[in-house]
């Protein structure tokens, strides 16, 4: 337990460190300190700052990539789906809304990152997309790639985020308020406007 709990300290140590400095910024001893833990327990658990990195980065990945499989499974109405898919999903970036802005600023660092960490997911998306295909033969949805149709919805979940200091001091005059309000609405209206658009009204 104290070993996990060590390692579990390190994690999120080193997570604040890197959104705040990056990873050509952040130090070592910086993570140590902030963990609470000497920097050789720290070169322990990982030897260098970029192994410490990619697991960061992992874990960061994997809470904020969309469980697109898991949303679309079982025998619901896919305009359920979609609604079940874009809360869920907007309340973990509600959440963690650091998340998408470190792992956009990052990987636009290292795009390679990018293609490493789906390999270590191995993220499947085929079933989802065989669901939409399935959707468009029953008439149900309008003829759309699948593609667009999963770039759409999750670009109308995270923008949203990573344009906030756009959105909260443009659109809301700098009210956190009135911006928290705005993501609270978008768990249902970002769904709702996506079935409004690709619905077969025919």
């Amino acid at each position: 337990m104290v070993e996990k709990n060590t390692e579990e300290k390190i994690i999120v140590a080193a997570e604040k460190v890197f959104i705040e400095k990056g990873l050509a910024g952040a130090r070592m001893q910086e993570i140590a300190d902030e963990a609470g833990i000497n920097k050789s327990l720290l070169h322990y658990y990982y030897r260098s700052k970029e192994k410490l990195f990619t697991m960061v980065f992992k874990i960061a990945f994997k809470t904020f990539a969309p469980d697109l499989i898991k949303a679309f499974e079982g025998d619901d109405d896919f305009f359920v789906k979609i609604e079940r898919f874009v809360f869920a999903y907007l309340s973990i970036i509600d959440k963690n809304p650091h998340i998408p802005v470190f792992i956009i600023s990052e990987l636009g660092n290292n795009p390679k990152r990018l293609v490493d960490i789906i390999g270590y997911l191995d993220l499947n998306v085929q079933p989802v997309y065989d669901a939409i295909e399935e959707e468009i033969k029953k008439k149900m949805i309008k003829e759309i790639e699948p593609s667009d149709l999963i770039i759409n919805v999750i670009a109308l979940c995270v923008f949203p985020v990573v344009a906030k200091p756009i959105i909260k001091n443009i659109v809301f005059k700098g009210s956190e308020e009135e911006y928290k309000k705005m993501l609270d609405r978008r768990k249902v209206e970002a769904a709702r406007f996506v079935i409004s658009a690709i619905k077969n009204t025919d």
